[in-house]
């Protein structure tokens, strides 16, 4: 196996196990490869502006917005599906807002060269996603939005999708995320996550590159550069 976790001390043998069989890494996007945050509130602003809401500041968008679906969020201010409509579109006129976090394509090179298949679900719509992903010049080997399933995270739909279509069940892949939804879908899909700088999830990490040490990534000679 190509998988052993570090630092498994007393009372982890049955999540080393676990993490044993993982042969896929599954990731959210916003909040965990990229900080899109400011993209979205301006876009979700402008939304608010056009249909004659109050605007939200950095702090009221991060506890009222930040990591529901799209549609829950046009709930709280009794705005339809042109009003979200608008908001996609507002956010493609802000790519260049959005930030790459760091260590992101060293990671995912890394990973692919330990024989990790890489998927992405995320609840961002798919025209919104691959833009990113052109952007920045990412690629994975499937990538599931919210376009593409019923239902979004917690949901565990996407992830399953994304297991699916890299011929793997969900057990033998972990699901790296920032938020609720994210560590409520993986488990309710049933394989391990992973929290990136947030409380929640079966393990817990504040740096991307910290990956590398709970699969035990060594890296394999050759392979290009991520992007």
């Amino acid at each position: 196996m190509h998988v052993s976790v570090c630092e498994c001390g007393e009372g982890r043998v049955a999540m080393c196990a676990k993490m044993r069989e993982v042969k896929a890494v599954l990731f959210d996007l916003d909040g965990v490869l990229v900080d899109s945050f400011e993209s979205w509130r301006s876009a979700f602003n402008a939304m608010l502006r056009k249909y004659r809401r109050k605007e939200l500041s950095v702090e009221e968008f991060r506890e009222k917005c930040w990591g529901p679906e799209l549609h829950e969020n046009l709930k709280k201010f009794g705005l339809d599906a042109s009003a979200g409509e608008f908001c996609l579109k507002e956010q493609l006129k802000h790519i260049e807002d959005v930030k790459l976090f760091p260590k992101v394509r060293e990671v995912l090179r890394s990973l692919r060269e330990c024989g990790f298949k890489l998927g992405l679900v995320t609840n961002t719509p798919r025209e919104n996603t691959l833009k990113i992903l052109a952007h920045f010049k990412l690629h994975f080997d499937v990538v599931v939005t919210r376009d593409d399933v019923r239902a979004g995270k917690p949901n565990a739909e996407m992830v399953l999708s994304a297991c699916k279509k890299l011929s793997l069940r969900p057990e033998n892949a972990i699901l790296v995320g920032d938020t609720e939804s994210d560590f409520l879908a993986g488990k309710n899909a049933g394989c391990l996550t992973v929290a990136f700088n947030a409380n929640g999830g079966d393990l817990k990490i504040e740096r991307l590159e910290d990956l590398l040490r709970i699969l035990n990534c060594n890296k394999r000679k050759g392979g290009g550069e991520e992007g």
